[in-house]
């Protein structure tokens, strides 16, 4: 069976995008901990105004892009029209709310102040992952334009056609007279 190279390219993006969400759900759940015990002078937390949205919007993006590789695993499994439906609308919303976290990212570094390096870290994390999550959805989504990027959204070689669901020659389908079975 031929790779497609979309395929070949969402597999390792894929598990990238995973490791990193890890990360991302690891550091903003160490620092919304000291955040909400009001540890904000820690030496490796730090923050100003925007860093309690920016946390909540971070946890959030890392859950979510951990579950959407979930589906797109599977996706890139089966590499099927069907499973590209799960995969694609579930990486659209980790993106949705990863580019939330990136825009408050962005805002926690315009206003400036002492952020320790745990928090720098997640704000390159999360600002890193707005753009290599975009990739993998566009991944996803280009077998739109040609099969060679991905299963494409017009194949009807399974399930869709006048035999029920079945190939024809297969046990169960319909005879057609003069064939052989």
């Amino acid at each position: 069976m031929a790779q497609t190279v979309g395929r070949n390219v969402a597999g390792p993006l894929l598990f990238l995008n995973l490791v990193m969400y890890a990360i991302v759900l690891g550091f903003a759940s160490w620092c919304l901990n000291r955040y909400i015990n009001g540890q904000t002078n820690h030496p490796s937390f730090g923050g100003n105004g925007a860093t309690g949205f920016f946390l909540t919007f971070a946890i959030l993006a890392g859950v979510l892009g951990i579950a959407s590789k979930l589906s797109g695993a599977s996706h890139i499994r089966a590499w099927r029209n069907d499973s590209l439906a799960a995969a694609a609308s579930s990486s659209l919303v980790a993106w949705a709310v990863t580019a939330l976290a990136f825009g408050l990212a962005c805002k926690e570094i315009h206003i400036g102040g002492y952020r320790g390096w745990r928090l720098r870290v997640l704000e390159a994390f999360v600002i890193i992952l707005a753009f290599t999550q975009l990739l993998f959805v566009v991944m996803l989504h280009a077998g739109m334009f040609s099969s060679r990027y991905g299963p494409g959204y017009r194949d009807t070689d399974y399930g869709i056609g006048g035999t029920g669901g079945v190939p024809a020659g297969h046990k169960g389908s319909a005879a057609v007279p003069g064939s052989r079975v």
